[in-house]
C-alpha cells in the first residue's frame, strides 16, 4: 500500500479562508465556527486545527486578504470611493480588518506586510508621503465608512459624501484645492 500524499496546506488554507469569508459576509463572524467550516468543507475540526492553530488565526488572515485586496483597489482608482467602496462591498472583511479584537499589530515595525502594503499604498494614490498625514486620511474615511455602515449617514448622499471625502484626503495631503478630482458628480 502507497502512503498518503501529504496535504497542500496551502490549499487547504485558501479553501478555509474562503469559506470563513462566504459565511461571515453572509450570515456575521459569530457565524464562523470551526465546527461550522469543518462540515462546511467536509473534513474533521483536527484537520483544520493543521492549517490555523483557532478560529482567530483564520480571522486574521482573512483580513490580511482584505489589507492585500484593498491596496489593489487603491491602485486602481479615486482612492476615497475605493476605499468607501470595498468597505461596503465587503463588510465582514473590513469587520475583521479593523473592528474586531486582533493579534495584527498595526503603526508598528514588525506590521503584517499586507497592512503595511494597503497603507503605503492609501498614501501613494492620495499623494501623501508622511505617515501621520496618511493615518488622518485614512481615520476620515474608516469614520465615513463606519457610520455609513451602522445606517447613521444618509444613503441618498453617499455620492457627494464620497467626493467630499476625496477632497477632505486632498486637504489633509496639502494638494492644492484645484487638484483634479477624479469622483464622478452624483455617483454613489
Amino acid at each position: 500500500m502507497s502512503p498518503r500524499p501529504a496535504p497542500d496546506l496551502t490549499a487547504r488554507r485558501d479553501r478555509v479562508l474562503g469559506d470563513a469569508r462566504r459565511i461571515a459576509e453572509a450570515e456575521g463572524w459569530d457565524a464562523v465556527t470551526i465546527r461550522r467550516l469543518a462540515t462546511e468543507l467536509g473534513v474533521t475540526q483536527p484537520v483544520l486545527y493543521t492549517a490555523f492553530g483557532k478560529r482567530q488565526d483564520i480571522v486574521d488572515a482573512v483580513a490580511l486578504h482584505g489589507f492585500a485586496e484593498l491596496a489593489d483597489a487603491l491602485d486602481a482608482r479615486d482612492p476615497a470611493a475605493a476605499y468607501l467602496d470595498f468597505a461596503r462591498a465587503h463588510p465582514a472583511t473590513y469587520e475583521a480588518m479593523f473592528l474586531m479584537p486582533t493579534g495584527l499589530r498595526f503603526a508598528a515595525a514588525d506590521v503584517p506586510a499586507p497592512m503595511r502594503v494597503a497603507f503605503t499604498a492609501l498614501g501613494r494614490a492620495l499623494g501623501i508621503t508622511d505617515d501621520v498625514r496618511t493615518e488622518i486620511a485614512w481615520s476620515l474615511l474608516h469614520g465615513v465608512s463606519s457610520l455609513d455602515r451602522a445606517g447613521r449617514l444618509s444613503a441618498g448622499a453617499r455620492g457627494r459624501r464620497r467626493g467630499c471625502a476625496m477632497r477632505s484626503c486632498n486637504r489633509v495631503s496639502g494638494a492644492n484645492r484645484r487638484a483634479v478630482e477624479r469622483v464622478a458628480p452624483g455617483t454613489g
